[in-house]
This record gives C-alpha cells, sequence and structure tokens, in this order.
C-alpha cells in the first residue's frame, strides 16, 4: 500500500477511474494541484484552464466514479492485493522512468518481483508449435538464470513464456490489458492463478472491472517493455503488436532481441524486421545472458572498507552529485540500459535512491 493519507488514496483512484483521464493528463493534474484530493475540489474552470475533456471534470464527483473508487478500495483489503502509485518509493524504478509512466498499478502476487531483474518475452498469439517449443525454452533458460520473465498472458508466446518460468519454479510477471478482475483472455485464467499461486504477479494499470478493449493493449505493451531491461521477440508477422512492444523498448532505451527462422515462415518475418532494423540477433540463450551480465555485476573488493562503499563506478559519480539516468548514462560512457541495469542493482542493495527523478547516492 503507498503511503497515502485515506483521503488522498481514495481521490487517486477517483481519479484514475474517469474515462477520458490518461497517465500524461493524471500526472499533469498533479503537478497543478499538487495532489488528487485538490484536483478533485478544485472549481470546473480550473480544469477548463488546463485543456482537460468537459466530461472529466463533469463527472468526477459523479456516483458511479465514488463507487468505483470503492470498489477498488475494497479490492486492496484481500491479502496478495497491491497498489503501487507513481512517486512512491515501492514504484519500480525502470517504468517510473518512462514519461507516460502509469500513475496506478494494480498487482495480485509479488509486488517486489516488479523491481527484479526483468526480460520481457512477446510473440505472436498464433505461433507455430516450434515458436511455442522455443518460448519455452528460452523462458525456463532465463528464469533459470536468474531473470523474471515478463509478458502479456495472451494466447501463443506469451503463454509459453509463462509457463516455460513456472515449470523450472521460476518467477514470472503477466501485464494485463484489462482489470485484473477481468483476466482476458478466458483460457488463461488458470494460468493467471498458478501465476500468482507460484510467486509471480499480474499486473494492470487499468480500472479493475475494464473488459478487453483493442486500444488498451498497444498501452498495456509499453509497461511490459518499460519493466524489462530488454524484451525477446520469438516469433511474430509485420503486423503484431509484438512488434509495437519491440519499437516501444526501443525508443524507452531497452534492448531488443529477435529469434530469426525460415524466410518462407510468415511467423518469422517481424523477427527478421526487428533485425533489419539493429535488434540483436539471438540464436541461444546465452546470447542474451551475456549481453545483460552486467546487472550480476558485483563491485571488486578493496582492502579499505571506507572505499567499499564507492567502488562502483555509478556510485562514485553520484558522490559528487545527483544525476538522471540519462545523465548518468552520458557521463560514464555506458549504454543506458546497462545503467539502468546498475542502477536496479544499486537500488536493490540500498546504495541508491531514486529523489524527484534523479538519482543520488545512499551513504551508510
Amino acid at each position: 500500500m503507498p503511503s497515502l493519507s485515506p483521503a488522498e488514496l481514495e481521490a487517486r483512484l477517483r481519479l484514475h477511474s474517469l474515462p477520458e483521464l490518461g497517465p500524461r493528463r493524471f500526472h499533469h493534474l498533479l503537478e497543478a494541484f499538487g495532489s488528487a484530493s485538490a484536483a478533485l475540489s478544485a472549481p470546473a474552470a480550473a480544469w477548463r484552464s488546463l485543456d482537460l475533456p468537459s466530461a472529466c471534470a463533469e463527472s468526477r464527483r459523479s456516483p458511479e466514479i465514488r463507487e468505483r473508487a470503492a470498489a477498488a478500495l475494497a479490492w486492496l483489503k484481500v491479502r496478495g492485493h497491491h497498489l503501487l502509485c507513481w512517486g512512491d518509493p515501492a514504484y519500480p524504478a525502470l517504468l517510473a522512468e518512462l514519461v507516460n509512466a502509469p500513475p496506478l498499478l494494480f498487482v495480485a502476487g509479488d509486488p517486489a518481483l516488479l523491481e527484479q531483474p526483468q526480460l520481457a518475452m512477446v510473440g505472436s498469439r498464433r505461433a507455430s508449435a516450434a515458436g511455442l517449443d522455443t518460448a519455452r525454452s528460452f523462458a525456463k533458460s532465463l528464469a533459470g538464470g536468474g531473470f523474471v520473465v515478463t509478458s502479456g498472458l495472451a494466447l501463443g508466446i506469451d503463454g509459453a513464456a509463462h509457463q516455460g518460468a513456472l515449470d523450472v519454479e521460476g518467477r514470472t510477471v503477466a501485464v494485463l490489458g484489462t482489470g485484473l478482475e477481468r483476466v482476458y483472455p478466458h483460457r488463461h485464467k488458470g494460468l493467471a492463478a498458478r501465476i500468482v499461486a507460484e510467486g509471480g504477479a499480474l499486473v494492470s494499470e487499468l480500472p479493475l472491472d475494464c473488459a478487453p478493449q483493442a486500444s488498451n493493449f498497444p498501452r498495456r505493451n509499453r509497461i511490459i517493455s518499460g519493466l524489462s531491461l530488454g524484451v525477446l521477440v520469438v516469433e511474430a508477422s509485420p503486423s503484431s503488436g509484438s512488434l509495437i512492444t519491440a519499437r516501444l523498448a526501443v525508443e524507452q532505451g531497452r534492448e531488443v532481441y529477435a529469434i530469426p527462422g525460415s524466410i518462407h515462415h510468415p511467423g518469422a518475418r517481424g523477427c527478421h524486421e526487428l533485425i533489419r532494423e539493429g535488434a540483436t540477433l539471438v540464436q541461444q540463450v546465452e546470447d542474451i545472458l551475456e549481453a545483460l551480465r552486467g546487472w550480476q555485476a558485483i563491485a571488486p573488493v578493496t582492502s579499505s572498507p571506507a572505499v567499499q562503499r564507492v567502488d562502483h563506478p555509478l556510485l562514485a559519480l553520484l558522490c559528487a552529485a545527483p544525476y538522471s539516468s540519462e545523465g548518468l548514462a552520458v557521463v560514464s560512457g555506458w549504454s543506458l540500459p546497462q545503467v539502468l541495469a546498475e542502477l536496479t542493482e544499486l537500488e536493490l542493495q540500498g546504495r541508491v535512491a531514486r529523489e524527484a527523478g534523479l538519482w543520488v547516492h545512499r551513504a551508510g
């Protein structure tokens, strides 16, 4: 649970239920008014001055919006149900970097997984038998190598990725394009329940009762890539939504990996297109594990205890001044994905923290 007052939490849930208030408008409201409570009580003229849809200002105090917030509060009282608010220390750091980061994340299961190193796996809903086998095999190896396997619970490659991680008692995160009370597709309700029962997590930014809508799945894709250090596309046609995820990953500074296939197989064409655009060609799981080996890096131990706390190159920079992730990438000469991976590890160790959008060194 976020460290908000009950009134502020309820106010954020009410804002979140407004149909035309997306992530950017939500953040804009909080910046303009200082809190969700103040935004809800502000006059309609103040909302109009921010160029917000008139429907939002009119419906914010409606009984329906209040009821949806009350239902969400009741859902949060159930064991294993969580809400992560943007700006809260428990909110995943990699996702918080996005300009359109979800203001709220509903989580069923273990929310701590969202801060662990993740590798997204995506692909066709109509995957071939060989593609499904490949996805399951890669997921087993990645989960066994210490990664949380993240995908979208869709039929095909997504489902095989989740199942592969579970097969080796690994951890997996499913990001839904629906509310957590409307698991979709129906055929994967059992898989969703298994993910939670075996230590994984279901995640959605959408209201709990949100039904499947085509426009919500591209929004879901940015969360899949945003949570992860990289995205592996196993099998996809050129029109597949998986390519949207991969291109969002590029925009977010994440690594993109693609598995090639036969030139005669339509499901390989999307992967070939990504490889032509610069994605890393993957033939074996070691290609990914080696590329992301930095997330496991351990700083060398020196003979001086006083130096051990700043023996990491990024820590040395942060001891001098706070930096954004992008700033650290520039001054260190490292790639942004490598910087993000290292920062995630350092944050888990309690050696750095993110304050007001900048990374700072934590002494002691």
